[in-house]
């Protein structure tokens, strides 16, 4: 495929990329119903690598982005990244605004519970029912800060707690004892308390990990927790009973994400994390490399001046950045010769 073809057919996705639904909500007109359903896709085979769709909206003039985020199943930072410049407490009425609600669903295993800690997000496969159709759940969660790294692995679910009562770690009381801000050796249930009203205890860490809720949901999406995962509280409430014990659950970290739809290459790329949990600038290079590898021996063009401003980018946003090339024709084979290839013998 000749880079002009290429160029244009790349042209003509990009702006049907931009040209996403405005919808004209109010936010409190919408809330409920997004925060029951919004996150549930039903996928319709077993191979669907794409979930959700991106959309624009209107603010009204109460709407802050961190309000808007949590009712549109989003981390805050997922939000403002896709909007720059736009003052997350004071938007103002009648901006237009992104919402990022499309995903590419992430590597590896498509069962149980998998967080993606890059992308700041969880992924729940409810084991199918017999003939019946195959779901994915998401939700934005927040992961570890720097010194409290959120553990990589695979690891399983070994206990619920409903109203769950939090014994802050030594380390932990130490930390906010010097900062001023002492803790007692328990924190019962009730508003004041860190886990909200749901936990779900992973294996990792000896049990010290948890899924959980917060009483401070405007943190969610951020790199903020002593390596716990926390989500709202409508969200956790809403996971907390469709998890059985033994559920396994899948840390990893893909930052980016690709997939093949229609012969066409889709990226999705979100700023890297350090050991620490800690975003940081990525390394273009690096990312590329991850994106050949995520390709493979796959015959494919890729507009690489494009891919490389959705790496650098990194917003979450998925991008199209490469179509299925066409494979050269073979020439035709000539048409085998009748004559001798002994020459006539001389008179």
């Amino acid at each position: 495929m000749d880079d002009l073809n290429l160029n244009t057919k790349l042209a003509h996705r990009r702006i049907a990329e931009t040209a996403v639904p405005v919808v004209l909500f109010a936010l409190l007109a919408v809330t409920a119903s997004l925060e029951a359903n919004a996150t549930t896709y039903t996928l319709s085979k077993s191979d669907d690598l794409v979930v959700g769709e991106d959309q624009t909206i209107i603010t009204a003039y109460s709407d802050t982005l961190y309000d808007l985020a949590r009712a549109y199943s989003l981390g805050s930072e997922e939000l403002i990244r896709v909007n720059p410049g736009v003052d997350p407490w004071l938007p103002g009425a009648g901006k237009l605004l992104v919402v990022p609600g499309r995903h590419i669903l992430p590597s590896g295993p498509h069962e149980g519970i998998v967080v993606n800690l890059p992308e700041h997000r969880l992924y729940y496969y409810p084991k199918p029912k017999r003939g019946g159709p195959i779901q994915v759940i998401t939700y934005p969660v927040s992961i570890g800060k720097m010194d409290w790294r959120t553990p990589l692995g695979t690891t399983h679910v070994i206990q619920k707690q409903k109203d769950p009562t939090w014994y802050p770690p030594e380390s932990v009381r130490k930390e906010h004892a010097a900062a001023g801000d002492p803790l007692p050796p328990k924190v019962g249930p009730g508003p004041d308390n860190p886990l909200g009203a749901f936990a779900m205890r992973l294996a990792a860490g000896n049990g010290t990990y948890l899924i959980h809720g917060t009483n401070n949901p405007i943190a969610v999406g951020l790199a903020v927790t002593h390596g716990c995962i926390r989500m709202y509280p409508t969200d956790v409430a809403a996971l907390f009973p469709l998890i059985p014990v033994g559920t396994p659950v899948h840390l990893i970290n893909d930052p980016v994400k690709v997939a093949w739809v229609d012969g066409e290459l889709l990226l999705e790329a979100h700023p890297p994390v350090d050991a620490e949990g800690q975003s940081f600038e990525p390394d273009i290079d690096q990312f590329s490399d991850m994106l050949k590898a995520a390709v493979g021996d796959t015959t494919v063009a890729i507009h690489w001046d494009y891919a490389r401003e959705v790496l650098q980018k990194a917003d979450g946003v998925i991008a199209t950045v490469g179509l299925e090339a066409d494979l050269p024709t073979p020439p035709e084979a000539e048409p085998a010769s009748t004559a001798s290839a002994t020459p006539p013998a001389g008179g």
